[in-house]
């Protein structure tokens, strides 16, 4: 027996979901349709709302309700620093260190020709704009350590080196915290490689 017709389309429409296949988009649908349809029309309403009012920051690339997002607007946040990360959500996470305070450009991505992501896709041409309109000083590269990351950073630093931009990359290392026979001998090594003086 097949689901109705409206049904098959909600499970085939949660599949769109990262990390949801086609078992766990039938058990999501039958859950909002038997035990919480409330829930499912508040969903329905914010992912409406969402499309309607969330696009990008003309400055940054984050995600904004306003043309230049509430960051990009700040007078307080020093221009001369331009932070490149992969997603709002490590916009974020650099945020909530209060260790940065300067600007930033979301690629809302990272290279992968794999997976058909390319320079167009994580919108460098945009990047590569902004650091050159007089004010960016210095590009920190704070894209992750994994291969597609790194590998982005590399792209991203050559373009910006052969248009004469200062450009650098987060350090990695040891864990604040962290004890040295817990840690991963890759980043040990890398804690090795990077450690600095001690003034």
């Amino acid at each position: 027996m097949k689901n109705p017709p409206a049904l098959e389309q909600l499970i085939e429409s949660l599949r769109c979901l990262p990390g949801v296949g086609p078992k766990s988009a039938q058990r999501m649908a039958y859950y909002l349709l038997q035990r919480d349809r409330k829930g499912a029309s508040n969903l329905v309403a914010a992912l409406d709302s969402a499309l309607q009012v969330v696009d990008h920051c003309k400055l940054c690339n984050t995600f904004s309700e306003q043309p230049i997002c509430p960051l990009c607007a700040s007078e307080q946040r020093d221009k001369n620093l331009l932070c490149v990360v992969e997603m709002p959500t490590d916009l974020m996470m650099l945020e909530n260190t209060h260790a940065y305070a300067g600007m930033y450009f979301v690629l809302m991505g990272r290279l992968s020709p794999l997976d058909g992501v390319g320079p167009k896709e994580i919108h460098l041409d945009k990047l590569i704009k902004r650091a050159q309109d007089g004010i960016v000083q210095e590009v920190i590269l704070a894209t992750n350590y994994t291969v597609e990351g790194d590998a982005t950073a590399h792209y991203i630093s050559e373009l910006l080196r052969t248009r004469g931009i200062k450009t650098s990359r987060i350090a990695r290392g040891m864990p604040m915290g962290g004890e040295i026979e817990y840690v991963d001998s890759g980043t040990l090594a890398q804690a090795m490689m990077e450690r600095r003086s001690v003034r």
